[in-house]
């Protein structure tokens, strides 16, 4: 039996991207179709080897001849939008289409893979659940390896089992339902079903999926739902999220706004952000739903994005001793799935944390471990420049390169792909606040404070720095007396100066006790570490004589 379909022509090719572009349903940007034209058009020409970032940027973009790729991610941004777009067009538009086009990751050059007749009927399964058939099999298959067709038919691929990133937990959306039974109750509904899933899908650590039939038949590990009533002032939504096997309900809240149908869209997207964070975003209802979950019987793919649980949890209360596990996990993660930018990013967080948090304390590996979590952070980038834990991650790893100015502009670009995401707008607004831009980043520390159940520990230290700068002692040590980490060494360090600011010298003396006995290499060095965490003189001076006040030697 002989395999069709294989050595797509030039000619082939061409129809195929004029399918795409010609078709409604391809939902790409005007600069995403210029992107995908040029990029066949050069690999057809034989000129492949052209298709970089500069030579893209710079003829399809109209960037200048000084574009620089890490400073300026246009061209990475593009390609992930692309990407998407293709594969949504195939997965609807284009599933019966005879050749499909892809950019594969890591580059730009894009591949051509005819489609097997017989495969046709893989269209009917949900979105997100076909494969494409890889190059190397195609190959195959031309070669007259007929086993392998009978065994893919059959729905088993053993050459799939080593996935470069795990099953991550899928939501099922379904449509929310119109209680009021009238015509503008019914837009609202549609609108809001449509809005939540685009703010969901910001969530890189959640696979979200659109439909009406039970979430186990999607392959979803929850369902959310929703309920929404409408009267000529006030709109109601009830949303909840189930757990689709036994089909308990997990959380349910209600939403409430003034009703005002010149406001309708403006209305829709915030109460579609506010459901997104509640349930996407780390320690937000479905973090909080698989840290209790027991390991499913197969634990390959649910041990590694543990390993991202497992992270959320040390961040909690910033227990150093486990830091070390957390680590080990994350490494063992990346090795395994290698195309898991969250893993990558996370690991680099976590090493970060080594250094800042002093665990242990050597200065010559300090600074190799910085220099590689920023390789990692980047390398998570790389696989998923629009993944804000990856950026999150840049970020950090800049301020301790001492290039506070770019991690903020990384940081930034993160929270516009993510407003939702209160776990970065915390940290990018604790990093402003570092910065010395106390008024705009305190507020934002606040706001996550208030949107996100954790880490507690981390946002109340921060907010107890931020009073403490506003002048405001007693506010501060309200602050970092209700803060639980206390096997935290900052944390000690941030309640001496705040303590004896305050005036409660008993309580400085006794943070100052527990640095000497427990934190030595930090009261060693206090002078150098203040000065890596504080960008400006001015800040890391005042904090340093509080230390002083307290009783610690500062040095000179």
């Amino acid at each position: 039996m002989a395999a069709e379909g294989c050595d797509p022509t030039p000619d082939a090719i061409r129809d195929a991207l004029a399918r795409i572009l010609g078709s409604a349903k391809f939902d790409a940007t005007p600069r995403s179709r210029r992107f995908l034209g040029y990029v066949v058009d050069e690999t057809l020409a034989g000129r492949a080897d052209r298709i970089k970032a500069f030579v893209i940027a710079t003829d399809v973009f109209g960037r200048g001849a000084d574009f620089d790729a890490h400073a300026d991610p246009i061209v990475r941004l593009e390609a992930v939008r692309l990407r998407r777009a293709l594969e949504q067009y195939y997965e609807r538009a284009g599933a019966e289409d005879p050749i499909v086009i892809s950019i594969p990751k890591g580059g730009y050059v894009p591949a051509f893979e005819p489609r097997r007749p017989d495969l046709a009927a893989q269209s009917a399964a949900p979105p997100g659940s076909r494969r494409w058939w890889p190059a190397t099999l195609v190959v195959g298959l031309c070669a007259g390896v007929v086993m392998a067709v009978a065994l893919s038919a059959s729905g088993w691929a053993p050459w799939r089992s080593a996935t470069s990133v795990p099953a991550v937990p899928r939501l099922l959306v379904r449509p929310f339902e119109d209680l009021s039974r009238t015509d503008a109750a019914s837009a609202v509904a549609n609108g809001l079903t449509q809005e939540v899933l685009n703010q969901l899908t910001k969530f890189k650590d959640i696979v979200t999926v659109q439909g009406e039939r039970d979430g186990a038949d999607h392959g979803s590990r929850y369902v959310l739902m929703g309920a929404v009533s409408v009267t000529e002032d006030k709109l109601r939504l009830q949303a909840r999220v189930l757990d689709a096997q036994d089909v308990s309900v997990l959380w349910a809240r209600t939403y409430e706004a003034p009703y005002d149908p010149a406001r309708g869209l403006a209305i829709e997207a915030d109460l579609a952000r506010r459901v997104a964070t509640a349930v996407g975003q780390p320690y937000g209802v479905i973090y909080e739903a698989d840290s209790g979950r027991h390991r499913p019987p197969l634990t390959g793919d649910w041990d590694a994005y543990a390993c991202t649980l497992s992270y959320y949890a040390y961040r909690a209360n910033l227990d150093q001793t486990r830091l070390p596990a957390v680590l080990a996990c994350l490494e063992n993660a990346v090795k395994r799935f290698p195309d898991y930018a969250t893993a990558w990013g996370l690991l680099s967080q976590a090493r970060i944390d080594q250094v800042r948090f002093l665990y242990p304390f050597d200065r010559e590996k300090s600074t190799a471990a910085i220099e590689q979590a920023l390789s990692e952070a980047r390398q998570a980038v790389e696989l998923d420049p629009l993944n804000v834990r990856g950026l999150q991650a840049e970020m950090f790893a800049l301020f301790f390169v001492k290039q506070p100015a770019a991690g903020l502009a990384v940081g930034k670009r993160a929270l516009e792909i993510n407003p939702n995401d209160t776990e970065l707008m915390g940290e990018y607004g604790y990093r402003l606040a570092l910065s010395g831009n106390w008024k705009e980043g305190c507020p934002m520390v606040v706001e996550a404070r208030e949107r996100n159940p954790g880490p507690f520990a981390y946002f109340e230290s921060a907010l107890a720095l931020c009073a403490y700068f506003k002048g405001d002692y007693g506010e501060a040590a309200t602050w970092i007396t209700r803060t639980t980490a206390p096997k935290n060494a900052i944390y000690h360090a941030i309640a001496a100066a705040i303590f004896i600011e305050a005036g409660q010298t008993a309580d400085a003396a006794r943070e100052v006790a527990w640095l000497k006995r427990d934190a030595p290499s930090l009261v060693q060095n206090v002078r150098r570490e203040t000065s890596e965490r504080f960008t400006r003189a001015e800040d890391a001076a005042r904090f340093l004589d509080s230390l002083q006040k307290a009783g610690l030697d500062i040095g000179s």
